[in-house]
């Protein structure tokens, strides 16, 4: 089974004026279209946000300022993901439970999304998810 996450290395570009990282999508960098693109800001440290996991949609997720960790579990392998650097991203394929937290005060968390917000495709509660992987359903 191939992973359903992976940490991907943008290219930076820097000179005296500063850095620049390039992302594009379509395959290119991001491994899909980009339909749906939203940030997170202004979470302490103790919050933990997403605690989801989504039947259709693949995300990206950039600390574009400041650091946050995410656990991935794709119901088989939990880890845990430290995002710290403006050219670092975490490739998250559908059914893959992810929780964001640990945010540094400066943290703006840029996640990428290869669909539109759909609430039913969303699984909020961590026992379905892992039923619905064990019954191979995505």
């Amino acid at each position: 089974m191939d992973k359903k996450y992976r940490v991907l290395e943008f290219k930076e570009y820097g000179d005296e004026r500063g850095n620049l990282v390039v992302a594009e999508g379509d395959g290119k960098d991001i491994p899909f279209s980009i339909k749906r693109a939203f940030y997170i800001y202004g979470s302490d440290s103790e919050v933990v946000r997403g605690k989801h996991a989504n039947r259709l949609t693949k995300f990206v997720l950039i600390n574009v300022a400041g650091s946050s960790d995410v656990l991935v579990d794709d119901g088989t392998h939990k880890e845990i993901i430290k995002l710290d650097k403006p050219r670092m991203a975490l490739f998250l394929d559908t059914m893959v439970w992810k929780e964001m937290y640990n945010f540094s005060p400066d943290s703006v968390l840029m996640c990428l999304a290869s669909e539109h917000y759909m609430e039913s495709e969303y699984i909020r509660d961590y026992d379905e998810f892992i039923k619905e992987v064990k019954e191979g359903k995505n």
